[in-house]
């Protein structure tokens, strides 16, 4: 039997992996249910990623210089980041039932104020808004953790994942058909009406009055997600990692849309965003690096990802002489990106029963410093230094990401079965 510290009293207690200690009358997730969290959770994260394909349509419409137009994503990673902070630790506290239903009704009044946004000063702080609310997600992933039986967390935190990635690779589909069809603010009513629909599904499906065991304030409740940091050293090192990959990704992904629409290739929005599409792989990375972390594998499915996510670099760099190249770059830097983010949530989750929740938000706030700075940083290097450039700023994350990895895999329990 393993035990923990308490975050609020630093005393050992016995680790006990059951049904109790997931939480109290915590029920078993269904099929059907991992089934409707993924399709939540897609939905969710989609409206962050929203405005890459119309990086070029916002700055038009609203007056930004193209070298500064990725504050848009920044602006929604920033917000999404306080909302890690803020909103995901309530899943260990309130009842998660009416936590999650809030949130989507809010981001429904956070979509429809970027649907009608007259101006930047207006749109950025939606935006912002939406971020915040989109972390809905993380509340959602905890959830499943602490229903699903210890030895297949790693499958259903897997399937759900499925759905986030799904819901990324559509949301750039799916804004740039509707905008090309009907102009970007289509894009934001879609997803509020949508969402408004889903919303009602989860409050109907939802266990009802299932409150978590935590009794503590509020404050110590943010405070203690620090705690944790300072008490686990698989929630610290795999945090770094999801900043440095996420970091990496989003190089790619947000200044992806501006050589694709110019010249020679002239892509209009719903190609770029049928492009994307092309990462559809990271599902399946995600659903085996889950099945691999269920047997033990998660250590060795982190360092193959990593190493694919490296040498992707230099088939994303081919773009300006091949696109089928940037294609499969694009496939497997994405499925090596999902196979280290499934491996890290299976390795953090198994700490902390009852922490679940502070546990998403403290792994997710370093994700989304990583994706934030990945967005800005990659609009400027794109700007002064090309293509080339974002392609040489990637690999040296991915590569740091790697050499990360490696000096600090002795520090993190070794991998067992669950």
């Amino acid at each position: 039997m393993t035990h923990y510290r308490t975050a609020t009293t630093g005393r050992l207690k016995p680790n006990i992996d059951s049904a109790a200690a997931r939480g109290a009358a915590a029920p078993v997730i269904s099929a059907a249910m991992a089934l409707l969290f993924a399709v939540a959770c897609g939905l969710a994260v989609a409206n962050v990623y929203y405005a890459q394909p119309l990086l070029d349509t916002l700055a038009a419409t609203f007056g930004i210089r193209p070298a500064t137009v990725g504050i848009v994503i920044t602006i929604t990673q920033v917000g999404y980041g306080l909302g890690l902070l803020l909103v995901v630790p309530l899943g260990d506290l309130v009842d998660r039932r009416r936590l999650i239903v809030g949130q989507s009704l809010l981001s429904v009044i956070a979509l429809l104020c970027v649907a009608l946004a007259p101006s930047a000063s207006m749109l950025l702080p939606a935006m912002a808004a939406v971020g915040v609310l989109a972390v809905v997600t993380q509340v959602l992933v905890a959830y499943a953790a602490i229903m699903a039986p210890p030895g297949e967390r790693g499958r259903v935190v897997g399937i759900v994942t499925s759905g986030i990635i799904v819901g990324i690779l559509l949301a750039r589909a799916v804004s740039g058909t509707l905008s090309d069809l009907f102009g970007w603010r289509s894009v934001y009513l879609v997803s509020a009406a949508a969402t408004l629909v889903v919303a009602g599904l989860l409050w109907k499906a939802l266990p009802r009055n299932v409150r978590p065991a935590v009794r503590i304030p509020y404050p110590q409740l943010i405070r203690s997600v620090f705690t944790l940091f300072a008490e686990e050293p698989v929630l610290r090192i795999r945090a770094v990692l999801a900043m440095l990959i996420f970091m990496a990704i989003t190089m790619l992904l947000t200044p992806m849309v501006l050589p694709l629409t110019a010249p020679p290739f002239s892509l209009s929005h719903t190609q770029v965003g049928l492009f994307g599409l092309a990462g559809a792989a990271g599902a399946l990375g995600a659903a085996r690096a889950g099945r691999q972390a269920d047997r033990g594998r998660a250590q060795h499915t982190t360092g193959i990802g990593l190493v694919v996510m490296l040498l992707s670099w230099g088939l994303i760099a081919l773009l300006p002489w091949s696109i089928w190249a940037m294609v499969i770059g694009v496939v497997t830097i994405d499925f090596g990106l999902q196979s280290v983010h499934v491996s890290n949530q299976s390795l953090i989750y198994r700490v902390r029963p009852e922490a679940q929740s502070r546990l998403a938000a403290g792994y997710m706030i370093f994700y989304s410093i990583g994706s934030a700075t990945g967005s800005i940083a990659s609009t400027m290097v794109y700007a002064h230094a090309g293509w080339n450039g974002v392609c040489i700023a990637g690999a040296i994350t991915s590569g740091i990401a790697l050499a990360f990895w490696a000096l600090t895999r002795h520090r993190t329990p070794a991998d067992s079965p669950r």
